[in-house]
């Protein structure tokens, strides 16, 4: 994630403030990454995504390539993910 410099501020009415903290509060977030989701979604919407929106999706499409990919009626699976994962990888990415 990019380092954060800029503020911006603007006034609300004291129900919205409210409804944010309580939003806020109920999804165990502070407001201002709440602030930060609904303007990133709203965004997205438009189709005005940023360049750390743009990373995260390149980000995301990379690890759904493995999800779910390791499979089987081992009941150890989850112990030995790892184990599991690089073999994975080395097997992909052999030489």
């Amino acid at each position: 994630m990019r380092r954060k410099s800029e503020v911006y501020s603007w006034r609300v009415s004291p129900v919205l403030k409210a409804s944010l903290e309580d939003a806020a509060r109920r999804e165990r977030s502070s407001v201002a990454r709440l602030l930060e989701k609904i303007v990133q979604d709203h965004l997205r919407k438009r189709g005005d995504a940023t360049e750390d929106d743009e990373e995260q999706e390149r980000i995301r499409a990379r690890v759904r390539r493995f999800a779910g990919a390791i499979s089987g009626s081992d009941p150890t699976r989850s112990s030995r993910v790892s184990e599991l994962v690089r073999a994975r990888l080395m097997r992909k990415h052999a030489r």
